[in-house]
């Protein structure tokens, strides 16, 4: 049996703080990988570091900011083309251990149902390598159902668990996926694409599976308000909106909105009521394009890539 062909895809834009510990720790993985980075623009020598250093990684400059979505489409369509049996979308600020894909093909190569898996993710620990990212932590805490907490506690870890979201620092997905549910949105910048490639993925019927035999590391802020919203938008009511498991959505939050106005206006909260009816005009205006969004993402195949003959399942 060939070995699977597996693309790292990586988005950079200043990345030098990462760079060294990030490619060189793709070259020690126990499963041979391709890189392919796309590159947004960087300012602080990525690019030629990148290319200087680590040769093998196959290199493309984006001639604009893309943000996170867009240029990882670029990176999936070039692995597409190439032949890819997976695609493992991770972070800048970053790294893996030699058996970190090797326990996720494991895990993939013996599920009973390889067809309803859209995304495996290996345990992400923070810059330190000592903790789990605060952010998985908050991912597990809220799944109750899988019971993952108690089993950490008891050392009894199953191969994996099934977990209703996780952030996309470390993606490993199956051909099948793209070939299902396609690309990111590019509606959205930065921030958020993640939420609603998950609400389309479960939308297709798939899951996401957690494995604790993989860890990773993601070397991002410990902290769960990192978001700067004076610097990017708030989605998440776009983000309901265009999920296509919900019917009649854009109605619904318009609805909930002007309800917000009402109650803040009788208690007098003026900030809150001139916040709240930005978004109102905001969704009004953008109405079209929501709804011709909410439509497509409900499409099964190449959606939002730029991919001939891509053989939906």
């Amino acid at each position: 049996m060939n070995s699977p062909k597996i693309f790292i895809i990586i988005v950079t834009y200043n990345a030098m703080k990462w760079a060294e510990k990030c490619f060189s720790s793709l070259r020690k993985s126990s499963i041979p990988v391709q890189t392919i980075v796309v590159d947004n623009g960087s300012t602080d020598g990525t690019q030629d570091f990148i290319q200087q250093n680590f040769p093998e990684v196959d290199f493309i400059q984006s001639a604009e900011n893309l943000g996170f979505g867009k240029a990882n489409n670029l990176g999936i369509e070039r692995a597409y083309k190439n032949g890819a049996d997976f695609f493992y979308l991770m972070n800048q600020d970053a790294w893996i251990f030699e058996n970190s894909i090797e326990e996720l093909l494991n895990i993939y190569e013996n599920h009973p149902n390889k067809n309803e898996i859209g995304i495996l993710s290996p345990m992400h620990l923070d810059g330190s390598e000592q903790k789990l990212d605060i952010f998985l932590d908050k991912y597990i805490s809220l799944n109750f159902e899988n019971r993952m907490i108690s089993d950490l506690y008891l050392k009894t870890t199953k191969p994996f668990y099934e977990i209703s979201f996780i952030n996309a620092a470390h993606w490993f997905l199956p051909k099948s996926t793209i070939e299902k549910v396609g690309g990111f949105n590019p509606y959205f910048f930065h921030y958020g694409e993640d939420n609603e490639y998950v609400n389309r993925l479960k939308f297709h019927g798939k899951k996401i599976l957690l494995c604790p035999l993989s860890k990773v590391v993601h070397d991002g802020k410990q902290n769960l308000k990192k978001v700067d919203y004076s610097l990017y938008q708030d989605l998440s009511i776009e983000t309901k909106i265009m999920n296509p498991q919900f019917q009649d959505s854009y109605n619904a939050e318009i609805r909930a909105l002007r309800q917000s106005i009402f109650k803040n206006l009788l208690t007098r909260n003026w900030n809150q009521v001139k916040l709240l009816y930005k978004k109102l005009s905001k969704l009004k205006r953008e109405k079209n394009t929501l709804l011709e969004l909410q439509t497509k993402v409900g499409e099964k195949g190449n959606t939002f890539l730029k991919i001939e003959n891509l053989c939906a399942e």
